[in-house]
């Protein structure tokens, strides 16, 4: 008899069972090098993540682990067991960052499939999971549903069963304030964190232009989806990637979110947690070589219950390639402009 392979190509469509729970490989204890080599791909400065002498003197016990940090890693862990046989990622729901991540954390990732739908095509289907982030007690830190188009292994085959979940809109303000702690009052300094603007001084319609860009790195990008063990075939290997429909990698797209949240300090400087993901696309490919500029739009403005240090914030995230934002670039016709890259609705909190 043959013996079977030691090898894991990767799950294609027909693999996933509606229900099933994946637990994934391999967990990861994030370290301070996690931390500064974040921050060298990206340059973030939110003072709560940057220093542990801020965020002690509002009330943590140390500086956390930037939130979209935390979202990689326990992304990566996922794609071996659901995209690494993925066309694309198609979108992001009810992401809900749900206890604070200090350096020497372990975190680890479960999956459960809660949707399936094949595509017209006949030649793959998309798969619905949610995936829950646990740290070393078993505590919950990050739980967020995304759905990926992913390939069939023999194109026809028809789906076992399909379910396409309903999904919220938006996450609901009462449920945002579990991972920050009660701030110390007055204890927020608005010159070291860098704005003066706080959570009133914003408006709903309001938009604000970045102003920065920043040109990415062929070595950055892999680099960064290294740091997350992110295994995705389509950002390493060059070779195959030129018999692909871009003939070249594929710039994974949470670096495109970390990357315009880096860029967003600059007009939201005090923005300090992102609190939860509502939605998410990726609208087009990155390549090394382009630049990525940023605007965002205030959508609400909600204050927490029982919380008077702290007010969330549903904010537009609008990335773009090697196209400034003073315009407020999104739509055109029925669809997105040329140039938008990512369409990312978030809350994030503010001190009041």
């Amino acid at each position: 008899m043959p013996q079977p392979s030691k090898t894991d190509p990767g799950r294609f469509f027909e693999d996933f069972r509606l229900g099933e729970t994946i637990v994934h490989a391999t967990p990861r204890t994030v370290t301070a090098g996690d931390v500064s080599l974040y921050t060298a791909l990206y340059g973030p400065r939110f003072a709560v993540q940057s220093s542990d002498a801020f965020a002690r003197s509002l009330g943590y016990p140390a500086a956390p682990v930037d939130d979209l940090l935390v979202f990689h890693i326990v992304f990566g862990k996922t794609v071996p067991d659901v995209s690494l046989n993925a066309v694309a990622n198609l979108g992001y729901a009810d992401g809900r960052f749900l206890a604070p991540v200090y350096p020497g954390d372990t975190l680890a990732t479960t999956s459960e499939v809660i949707g399936l739908k094949q595509t017209s095509g006949g030649d793959a289907g998309i798969v619905y999971v949610r995936s829950v982030g646990v740290n070393q007690r078993g505590e919950a830190v990050l739980s967020y549903v995304r759905w990926v188009l992913v390939r069939k292994r023999l194109p026809g085959t028809p789906a076992a069963i399909e379910h396409v979940p309903e999904l919220p809109k938006a996450v609901a303000p009462e449920a945002l304030g579990a991972a920050c702690p009660p701030l110390s009052a007055g204890a927020y300094d608005d010159s070291l964190a860098g704005s003066l603007f706080r959570w009133g001084d914003y408006e709903p319609g309001e938009r604000v232009d970045h102003v920065d860009g920043m040109t990415v790195e062929e070595a950055e990008h892999q680099l960064a989806t290294r740091l997350y063990q992110n295994t995705a075939k389509v950002h390493f290997d060059a070779h195959a990637a030129r018999g692909s429909r871009f003939g070249r990698r594929l710039i994974y797209g949470g670096h495109v979110i970390s990357l315009a949240r880096a860029l967003s300090f600059n007009g939201l400087g005090n923005a300090f947690h992102v609190a939860a993901i509502n939605a998410g696309r990726h609208v087009a490919p990155l390549f090394a070589g382009d630049t990525v500029y940023a605007w965002s739009e205030v959508l609400e403005r909600e204050a927490l219950p029982g919380r008077e240090d702290v007010g969330a914030m549903r904010l537009r995230l609008v990335a773009t390639r090697d196209l400034p934002c003073a315009d407020f670039p999104l739509r055109r016709d029925e669809g997105y402009a040329e140039g938008v890259l990512l369409d990312l609705d978030y809350w994030a909190l503010l001190p009041r």
